[in-house]
């Protein structure tokens, strides 16, 4: 199952375009210029609060998981 994380080794500020970029399997600066772009043309406030929100939520890559137990084990 593929998973969304932040990159430990891509990353700029927070790993989130490298995350993304390595998610999607497409350069991270793709990734990075599109997201500036549409910053800039959003206003700059809902692109960084949207990465802001993130860097909060996305865990990075290598982070452990909590164990998930099967129903009836």
């Amino acid at each position: 199952m593929k998973r969304l994380y932040r990159s430990r080794t891509d990353r700029w500020i927070a790993g989130i375009c490298g995350g993304i970029g390595e998610y999607l399997e497409i350069d991270p600066n793709v990734i990075r210029v599109i997201w500036a772009i549409g910053t800039a043309v959003t206003g700059f406030v809902p692109g960084i609060v949207v990465y802001i929100l993130l860097w909060i939520i996305l865990p990075e890559s290598g982070m452990a998981r909590p164990v998930e137990v099967p129903v009836g084990a």
